[in-house]
């Protein structure tokens, strides 16, 4: 119990901690998106289930950390440039997340009904709301993978302690569970920051599909630009409070 009592262990823990929250943002505004679409009832038990494959797609990913670092090692070349697994991931998540974000960006500005009317037999509706449920939850899991492969790799450039490691992706995943009920709701309310936060997506799906190109993006200049997009956002969200109140009046 003595490495318990050791400073150094409790900042790398910290910092760790902190940082999987940072690389977890993307990954909460993903989860509030899909749930969105979900019928109020589901949408606390779909948010538990996405962060709970998410912390266990971490853990799992941790306690193979040989295989991990495997995936660094190049397949084959192309275009001149070595492909490895992790690229081969990046790639599949980054064009997912474009695709995805793009699509939902469609249906809002569209305002159009992703679903379709709602079938008149009970069985036929409890049927959809069933696969509707389980396809929110797939695509929560394809996402998390991605997510946990770049947050894992980050960890163990970081940490040495693998303790130390799980401590901080579960410390991470209970601050987004806090989190992620509030932003969603919050998103759910403000069709315009929906909007934004999907287009945050297509940046951070932009910056997985040039990373597995070895074009990285500094991170910092993607949560600068979503820093300065939702403070923007958010005077633009009182001055209509505000317009709002004097009509009222």
């Amino acid at each position: 119990m003595e490495f318990l009592l050791d400073p150094n262990l409790w900042i790398a823990f910290a910092m760790l901690t902190a940082l999987e929250i940072v690389l977890g943002v993307d990954n909460i505004i993903f989860i509030s998106i899909l749930v969105g679409r979900l019928p109020p009832e589901q949408r606390d038990q779909a948010r538990r289930l996405g962060l709970g494959f998410a912390m266990l797609s971490r853990l799992a990913l941790l306690f193979s950390l040989s295989w991990v670092m495997g995936l660094t090692a190049d397949l084959f070349q192309a275009f001149g440039q070595g492909i490895s697994g992790r690229d081969l991931v990046l790639l599949l998540g980054g064009l997912f997340l474009l695709w995805k974000a793009s699509h939902e960006i469609f249906v809002e500005v569209e305002a159009r009904e992703q679903h379709g009317p709602p079938a008149a037999d009970p069985a036929a509706v409890k049927a959809a709301g069933r696969k509707l449920f389980l396809s929110v939850i797939a695509q929560i899991a394809i996402i998390d993978i991605v997510f946990s492969l770049d947050s894992v790799i980050t960890a163990v450039g970081m940490v040495d302690r693998i303790g130390v490691m799980v401590a901080a992706v579960v410390a991470s995943v209970g601050v987004m569970l806090v989190a992620a009920k509030p932003i969603g709701e919050f998103v759910d309310r403000h069709p315009s920051v929906k909007v934004l936060a999907l287009a945050f997506l297509v940046m951070v799906g932009t910056a997985l599909t040039a990373e597995a190109f070895d074009a990285a993006i500094p991170k910092g200049y993607i949560y600068s630009a979503m820093a300065f997009s939702l403070a923007v956002e958010a005077l633009n969200i009182r001055a209509r409070g505000k317009r709002r109140a004097l009509a009222g009046e």
